[in-house]
């Protein structure tokens, strides 16, 4: 009897014990410390696709546009935008860069635009429907590469959406003139584009040296005394274009005929009487 005693005892014993000793072995495994390899395997989905996105963007280049990701975070891409012929941004280079999830390619990046630009406001998400803004737009066969022409494409149309500004042609002509040298100041540009900051530099030289010949040959030519805009004005204001739009000219010579016609009459008359 003893014996069975003991057994049962036991039997209740272990039976109390194995939930708790179970938990105790759940708790034991949730606790373990996240590994480095299981962080990279996460984001793994991700990195291959932009790898691949890489590799086919440096295949086939979208025209006017550069886009290199940070060596130490392939999430975080940086582009430069080269302004089109034709375009208000002609001569201009325009940085931002694209900040994709670990969900990519099935979620759409953020986009931002740093160099002030006239058409995106600047260090703000962009409303496209290649963005972020608009998930249920986007398209997992997208790429980097479709990203960045539909980017360009946006911003050579004139239609506003969250982040867009209105601006006309001069003020973004002004901004493609000051974007050289505003993009020298920004650190993952002159990492990421050291080619384009050696080309900026010498855009920059030429054009100080072009400027500086304009300015002395003005100098020389006006003589200081302000006598050849005073000719230059004149002679704006006597040309045919200004002829033609003011009518100033062709209605003096009709009175000074009319009044050189009168008074031949009027001598004439006078000879006439005298006879």
């Amino acid at each position: 009897m003893s014996k069975q005693m003991e057994k049962t005892e036991d039997m209740e014993n272990t039976q109390n014990e194995s939930p708790t000793s179970k938990t105790s072995e759940k708790t034991t495994k949730v606790s373990k410390p996240i590994t480095k390899t299981q962080v990279m395997g996460r984001n793994r989905g991700a990195v291959l696709r932009l790898q691949q996105d890489y590799i086919n963007l440096n295949k086939d280049p979208v025209p006017y546009i550069r886009a290199e990701p940070l060596p130490w975070n392939i999430l975080e891409w940086h582009y430069v935008i080269s302004g089109p012929e034709n375009s208000p941004y002609y001569s201009g280079m325009y940085h931002g860069s694209l900040v994709f999830t670990q969900q990519y390619p099935f979620k759409p990046p953020s986009i931002y635009m740093r160099t002030p630009n006239g058409r995106f406001q600047t260090n703000r998400r962009l409303c496209l429907s290649i963005s972020d803004y608009h998930p249920d737009e986007w398209n997992p066969a997208w790429s980097v590469s479709s990203i960045l022409t539909g980017l360009l494409s946006f911003m050579l149309e004139d239609s506003s959406a969250l982040g867009t500004m209105v601006t006309g042609r001069k003020e973004k002509l002004q901004f493609a003139y000051d974007s050289l040298e505003y993009n020298l100041k920004d650190h993952n540009f002159t990492t990421l584009f050291p080619d384009l900051c050696k080309e900026i530099k010498q855009r920059l030289k030429e054009r100080e040296s072009n400027e500086a010949k304009m300015k002395a040959a003005n100098g020389t030519n006006g003589g200081g005394d302000g006598t050849t805009d005073t000719a230059n004005g004149l002679l704006n204001r006597s040309s045919p274009g200004n002829i033609d739009d003011n009518g100033g000219f062709p209605h003096l010579i009709l009175i000074i005929c009319f009044c050189l016609g009168a008074l031949i009459f009027h001598h004439a008359y006078n000879l006439e009487q005298m006879k």
